[in-house]
């Protein structure tokens, strides 16, 4: 039987959607919606297992992960509520940049409380990698954790484990990351995963748009909101420097020209708590029609924000097994344009969908 093992390091919302993902479509669930592909080269959601985890917050340290994915600060919807246990408890990770100093000037229920436990070394982490024979390792840490990111890659390649790189921190398009995965035989997909329907994949399509239509893109803002401890986490804007150019450069990248800094603005905007995993996006683009002739566009757009990038994270997990059976090593540049808004090398949603489809049939 085919099977993928997978480790995950961050049991937050966006884990815990897509754990609850895993059990809904291994349940049964109608296999036409919310996933872009049910088998992928050989491979379907129900061949993906969780077989390690980290965390570094008392509440999910020591839990099942079927358990802890509901544990707070977790706040996502709960779209599959029975979930079987795993077998796979929590283990304590490394704290390092992972969680923000300003979390602690907030007393609710949407800060981490860190656990006592001895933290994890590299070697406990590589051990686990190697016991449970892991194959691909996702992280989810919080936006800004660049060292504690590079803790974990840094794990992946010494294991021989594919690395999929959710966040805004740059390893697969950091050239020096990419050529030791490369030189190491060891694939990776990065950076910065883009959701199924969310602000940057509507913006990039709107944006694309606007080039392939003629119509010349002056100005733009992209403003998010919402209320989970990705938000919170993000009120520190000095956590949000990558993220802000991860998502500016997908948008950058798709136009007809680049436009100026002082004309475009994009990025997490406000911590609104109650919204809880809801994230809202307000969007404008101003333009000039045929014969310079102006117009704008507004859109407003709410999604639940984690499980909008489920379905996305099982299909890099699975190009990411694809190319680890393939032996390919280094970033996987189809997948990380498709998936991902900062991959190494950019290219429009159209062709690098064809890209990726080519990668998943090729031989």
């Amino acid at each position: 039987m085919k099977s993928i093992n997978i480790a995950i390091v961050g049991i937050g919302n966006c884990a815990s959607s897509l754990v609850q993902g895993l059990s809904h479509y291994r349940d049964g669930a109608n296999d036409t919606i919310g996933l872009m592909h049910w088998d992928l080269g050989g491979y379907r959601p129900s061949d993906i297992h969780v077989v390690a985890a980290w965390d570094v917050d008392a509440r999910k340290v020591g839990k099942d992960v079927a358990d802890a994915i509901f544990a707070k600060p977790n706040c996502t919807a709960v779209f599959c509520a029975t979930v079987e246990p795993t077998g796979t408890k929590v283990q304590m990770g490394r704290v390092m940049d992972g969680v923000a100093e300003h979390m602690s000037d907030y007393n609710d229920d949407r800060t981490f409380v860190v656990a006592n436990d001895r933290e994890a070394t590299k070697e406990d982490v590589i051990r686990v990698l190697r016991e449970t024979k892991t194959d691909v390792l996702m992280n989810y840490l919080p936006v800004g954790s660049q060292e504690a990111s590079e803790f974990y890659a840094e794990c992946a390649l010494e294991a021989g484990v594919a690395f999929v790189n959710n966040i805004p921190v740059f390893i697969a398009s950091n050239p020096e990351w990419a050529d030791r995965f490369t030189a190491a035989g060891v694939p990776i997909i990065g950076d910065d995963i883009k959701a199924q329907l969310g602000a940057t994949i509507v913006h990039r399509v709107l944006t694309d748009l606007f080039a392939k239509r003629g119509v010349k893109l002056d100005r733009t803002y992209q403003l998010n909101t919402g209320g989970n401890t990705d938000f919170l986490n993000m009120s520190n804007h000095r956590r949000l420097a990558s993220k802000k150019i991860s998502k500016t450069e997908a948008v950058q990248s798709v136009a007809a020209e680049r436009l100026e800094d002082e004309n475009v603005h994009i990025g997490p905007s406000d911590y609104v708590p109650w919204q809880n995993d809801n994230k809202v996006c307000f969007l404008r683009m101003e333009g000039s029609m045929f014969g310079g002739v102006p117009m704008n566009l507004e859109l407003r757009l709410s999604v639940e924000d984690s499980p909008n990038s489920a379905g996305v994270a099982i299909d890099m997990i699975r190009c990411a097994k694809l190319a680890k059976d393939r032996g390919l090593g280094g970033p996987i540049d189809a997948a990380s344009a498709y998936f991902c808004k900062h991959p190494r090398t950019q290219m429009t949603d159209d062709l690098a969908q064809t890209a990726v489809e080519q990668f998943i049939a090729a031989a």
